[in-house]
């Protein structure tokens, strides 16, 4: 079977691209004239749309806008990822650690289709219970690196949370992740509150899968989320769908019209057999109180 060139990584250095030129204050016939190219080539490279993508545009577009070391490195990672044929990719090698690809595709996405077995999802996790995921995960960092990786999670749930256009959530989340105590119970039993109370928003459905339900797929899919881009004033996708899977060696991120078909079943599959939104409300809040009554 032929590879398939993936467009994940170009939309993502665009885009990157774009909010730096933006941040230094230059038009894009400005930033293409420092470094010697034409205003149509850097308007393709924000757009995703390149036919070629050159490292040493990138790099030079990076010493213009003043970006950090950090960022530097992140988008020649992406650079380079853009010029392999793969359908999958695995950004660990090419990415600091400290730099997040996701965040990218999140922020542009107009609906969020997710399956959560470990842990409440970013988007709705309470500041409490992100510091305490975030103290495990990263235990070496300071408190006030800490305190900023909060701050950044809890500005994510804007695109939710605000008045003009939020995007739409639908997820399940698997009942280990009510039962499995982040932080302790106090913590539990606010973050299961946040969740039903959230539930209750008009573009946000949250599902409780039961222990009883088995295993409604008949594999087990891992963690996953289906980020859909929304259609332009034609009716056609602004962006291809994609699927984001994280593992612990590597995030992936799917295109192929194959993988997205198999995650949809699988999703559909898992909807059908989670609790319906009114019951899972109810079963989180009667956790929450079973938190509050062991303290």
């Amino acid at each position: 079977m032929p590879e398939i060139e993936t467009t994940v990584p170009r939309r993502q250095l665009g885009r990157y691209l774009r909010e730096l030129r933006l941040q230094s204050g230059m038009t894009i016939a400005e930033a293409a004239q420092l470094i010697e190219r034409g205003s149509s080539t850097l308007q393709r490279l924000e757009k995703g749309t390149a036919d070629r993508i050159r490292v040493l545009d990138v790099e030079a577009l990076c010493r213009v806008y003043g970006a950090d070391e950090t960022t530097t490195a992140a988008l020649i990672g992406l650079a380079q990822q853009a010029k392999a044929k793969s359908w999958w990719h695995e950004f660990g090698d090419l990415i600091p650690e400290n730099f997040d690809v996701y965040m990218g595709l999140e922020a542009a996405a107009r609906r969020l289709t997710s399956y959560q077995v470990e842990l409440v999802p970013g988007l709705l996790q309470t500041s409490d219970y992100a510091r305490a995921v975030i103290r495990l995960g990263v235990p070496d960092e300071t408190e006030a690196d800490h305190e900023r990786r909060v701050q950044m999670r809890m500005h994510r749930q804007v695109l939710i949370t605000r008045k003009a256009r939020p995007a739409a959530v639908d997820i399940v989340l698997h009942e280990t992740v009510l039962r499995r105590v982040i932080g302790g119970r106090r913590i539990m039993s606010a973050q299961l509150r946040h969740l039903a109370d959230t539930g209750t928003r008009p573009n946000a459905t949250i599902r409780i899968l039961p222990f009883t339900a088995g295993v409604p797929s008949g594999k087990l899919t891992g963690p996953f989320t289906i980020l859909d881009f929304g259609t332009d004033a034609k009716g056609e996708k602004v962006e291809p769908t994609v699927v984001y899977a994280p593992s612990f060696t590597g995030d992936m991120y799917l295109e192929k019209e194959d993988d997205l078909r198999r995650y949809d079943q699988a999703y559909e599959a898992i909807q059908r057999a989670a609790l319906d939104a009114s019951d899972s409300k109810d079963l989180l809040r009667q956790v929450a109180r079973e938190y509050e009554r062991e303290r």
